[in-house]
């Protein structure tokens, strides 16, 4: 019987333990102080600063366990394989070494493959010529399995090969040789630290233990997919259903995990993929019910999500009343508009991009949304049109999945170390303004401003931006320094030390401290868990100024300051 994906787990954390590697627990789906992304894309994502030089709190050896959104795969899903994640001689001659202990005459070009940059290097801007500069990259080593029973088409290419895309070979893990940083004038260097990142896909590998080439009939999907046809009363074996139903168990998944790391549905940033997806998937479900469907329905096939994962991600009994509801008030909204947006897609003969884009101001129907509902009666939209119309309005532009949701590397500018820095003088401000009931639920920094949203109990004025604003540039002025200092994660607390209350910290963290010394750190103005990096005296940030203050929530109030 097939490992299921709590076992492969606990194996995966075995392999690596056995190894002396330890366990970096997973950061949030929404990192913090990397303004280039809007999603935690891949597991390697955290690693980036030590790959650049900074040293990692539990050493050279470490694994994750990462959940991920890749937004740029929204619409890819409903297929088989797709969710919402240089030439190398030494790698193939390690590759046919391991095939002869086993007995296996590994030749290239019969299990071992070469391929250009294209298809075998890895960065997270993509092949060497799209890496901005300070990004990491390498050559890597891809591994594949052949689900044998899956017949090859032919629209993919004469022949089959690993690389593929026809769904019978299946990337499963990747090595990467993480070795070199882009320049600005283009060439490359190596990195201070080489490293060698193996990564794999969770879902993919229960595809492979299963044997099964449809990763929605794995059982990471299976108790979703049933209660979907109940619900509908329509088969997922009956293919004019199968991509429909994919969509709405990616998607409700994904939204579910976004609820839970505090997203909320808007027209900007991450609250607008959250959004994306739920009006995405209520479409389907309306497709294949005939109506709209109730907040029960959802609510049904969300507890599928919640049990699955159970005890690893979710708390049942408080998270499901969370999700319920956030899920609930936009299917609510959504669907008031989306009967009458249908209708006036109905009396359109031709839809153009400006349409679609008329649809989405005054209907909310984001593009794919309006696509969907044209590909089942026949016509089609002008995409570019679309974008130049969307371009126009500089307010929503910022949430075009054209332009952000793409990802790269975090800003390590000059100016962004500073409003890094300067997150710390603002958070330990507002606990010496407030009181200790503050709590940070969030930044985000670019080279232009930083943003930090935080909960206080007390009402926070529009007159107190003043006093905070005294208080960080008071600190700025006493040219503290800045240091840091690896210690277990409970004498980092005994010492006060703040965390971000939504991310798991390892046994070991790198906490930074802002005046002190270093035979006292405990007497600093500031300690915060932090990964880095940062400037070295507080002199270098210059001066602050809180130019917006405002309340985003109940006890939820957001800075922004330059």
């Amino acid at each position: 019987m097939a490992l299921d994906h709590i076992q492969l787990r606990k194996r995966y954390a075995k392999f690596w333990k056995e190894r002396a590697h330890h366990e970096s627990p997973p950061i949030p789906l929404v990192p913090q102080n990397d303004p280039t992304t809007l999603f935690t894309g891949s597991g390697m994502q955290q690693f980036v600063p030590y790959l650049l030089g900074e040293p990692h709190p539990l050493g050279t050896r470490v694994y994750n366990i990462q959940r991920c959104i890749r937004a740029q795969d929204i619409e890819e899903v409903g297929d088989n394989r797709h969710d919402s994640f240089f030439e190398d001689t030494d790698a193939i001659a390690i590759w046919q070494e391991t095939f002869k202990k086993i007995g296996m005459d590994a030749r290239l070009n019969e299990r071992i493959f070469e391929y250009d940059a294209k298809k075998n290097w890895w960065s997270r801007a993509g092949i060497p010529s799209n890496m901005p500069p300070g990004e990491p990259g390498g050559p890597d080593s891809e591994v594949f399995y052949e689900f044998t029973e899956v017949p090859h088409n032919k629209k993919f290419g004469p022949k089959c090969h690993p690389n593929c895309d026809c769904g019978r070979f299946l990337e499963i893990g990747n090595n990467v040789f993480m070795q070199y940083k882009k320049n600005t004038d283009g060439s490359f260097s190596e990195l201070p630290k080489l490293n060698v990142d193996f990564g794999g896909g969770l879902e993919r590998l229960v595809m492979a233990a299963e044997d099964n080439p449809d990763m929605f009939a794995t059982h990471l999907y299976q108790p979703i997919i049933i209660e979907i046809e109940a619900i509908t009363k329509k088969s997922y074996a009956d293919d004019t259903n199968k991509a429909a139903m994919r969509i709405i168990s990616d998607h409700l998944k994904a939204s579910v995990f976004l609820i839970k790391d505090g997203v909320l549905p808007s027209n900007k940033e991450q609250g607008y993929v959250l959004r994306r997806l739920l009006r995405r998937l209520t479409v389907k479900m309306r497709n294949l019910l005939g109506a709209l469907p109730s907040a029960i329905d959802i609510a049904l096939i969300s507890r599928q999500i919640l049990k699955m994962y159970e005890d690893i991600y979710f708390d049942l009994s408080t998270d499901e009343e969370l999700v319920k509801r956030v899920i609930e008030e936009e299917i609510r909204k959504f669907g008031l508009s989306l009967e009458r947006g249908m209708r006036e897609i109905e009396k359109m003969e031709k839809v153009s991009g400006k349409d679609a884009f008329n649809l989405y101001q005054s209907y909310g129907f984001p593009l794919e949304v309006t696509e969907e509902i044209l590909l089942d009666k026949g016509k089609e939209v002008n995409k570019t049109q679309f974008y130049e119309e969307f371009q126009k309005h500089k307010d929503l532009s910022r949430s075009s999945s054209a332009v952000k949701f793409k990802g790269g590397l975090a800003d390590h500018s000059d100016q962004v170390l500073k409003y890094h820095t300067a997150t710390h003088l603002l958070h330990q401000a507002l606990f010496d303004l407030f009181g200790n009931d503050i709590r940070q639920e969030g930044s985000n920094i670019t080279g232009e401003r930083l943003r930090f949203d935080f909960y206080s109990t007390k009402n926070i004025s529009q007159d107190d931006k003043a006093k905070i604003a005294a208080l960080i540039n008071e600190k700025i002025g006493e040219a503290l320094p800045m240091r840091f200092k690896i210690m277990p994660k409970d004498e980092a607390v005994k010492t006060g030390a703040k965390s971000f209350f939504r991310e798991k910290y390892p046994d070991n963290v790198k906490v930074y401290y802002i005046g002190g010394t270093d035979d006292h750190p405990e007497t600093a103005y500031s300690k915060e868990f932090c990964g880095g990096p940062h400037v070295t005296n507080t002199k270098e940030i210059g001066s602050l100024s809180i130019y917006k203050l405002e309340k985003i929530g109940s006890n939820l109030y957001r800075i922004y300051a330059k």
